[in-house]
């Protein structure tokens, strides 16, 4: 989903009583020291009942059925998706269905609740400014994999390695290969042998892949570009390639889970 596309739809949509718009965002980050016990459940269960008290008052039934209807959708997302969170989700809903955004990030929030005649999208926005649609490269010698990424999620991922017979960069699925075995009994001679032609050849061989690299940030619209790796390698790959390049990050973790390299971006 584009959501820099979703939030120029949803700044235009104007509605009223009895079909409002429902807002939440809701900090679920395992990692902040308020949220250690589950405490998300208790804000989603409050925040869902205070509505539903102040509309048994108002006494609107056209209104109570729609936010009923909302309510049980927030209430089976969240049960279904209770084991696989991340930092923070953000939904939007109405009762017709016209309107169902919800989508979990790896970007903090502050818990939110909202029946309104407009969707309230300030806090996405300020996640889209922190985090739009970004790029992660990240190099270890003669495999490149990235990470299509947008508010600190996963869009898609592709992987690189260096056919070092035709020296052709051929994409693949699947974690990066050993790039060389230990000979048993003494200096692993394979690896040294590597390493030595791949220093030597390193910059030619990544102004090969640059190329590759300027097309995906441009078709997947990339507005920020971030390279992870060792020192030498992110600056060949940085000076080969034509988009600029927002940010780098000198470790290596080609063979990290996705949303801990992600993660480790935000951080930065």
């Amino acid at each position: 989903m584009n959501i820099h596309e979703k939030i120029k739809e949803l700044s235009n949509v104007q509605l009223g009583k009895p079909n409002r718009i429902f807002t939440m965002y809701l900090n679920t980050d395992r990692a902040d020291p308020e949220q250690q016990g589950g405490e998300w459940k208790i804000h989603l269960k409050n925040g869902l009942r205070n509505f539903e008290s102040y509309l048994k008052e108002d006494g609107d039934s056209d209104e109570k059925r729609n936010y009923w209807a909302v309510k049980e959708k927030v209430e089976k997302y969240m049960n279904e998706n209770e084991q696989n969170l991340a930092k923070s989700v953000v939904i939007f809903a109405t009762g017709d269905d016209s309107i169902w955004f919800a989508e979990k990030f790896q970007l903090p929030v502050t818990t939110e609740f909202e029946w309104d005649d407009y969707a309230h999208l300030d806090q996405l926005k300020k996640m889209y400014e922190s985090f739009p649609k970004s790029g992660i490269i990240l190099t270890q010698k003669a495999a490149v994999k990235v990470l299509d990424t947008e508010l600190g999620t996963l869009k898609d991922s592709h992987t690189f390695e260096l056919d070092l017979d035709t020296e052709d960069w051929r994409e693949y699925s699947g974690p990066p290969r050993a790039q060389a075995s230990t000979v048993a009994g003494g200096k692993n001679t394979q690896q040294d042998q590597f390493k030595e032609r791949f220093d030597a050849n390193r910059y030619r061989w990544y102004k090969t892949l640059a190329s590759t690299l300027d097309r995906f940030a441009k078709g997947l619209n990339w507005e920020n570009i971030y390279i992870v790796g060792d020192k030498d390698e992110v600056n060949d790959l940085k000076v080969n390639m034509n988009k600029p390049v927002t940010k780098v990050v000198n470790k290596n973790m080609l063979d990290h889970e996705e949303m801990k390299v992600i993660d480790e971006v935000v951080k930065v």
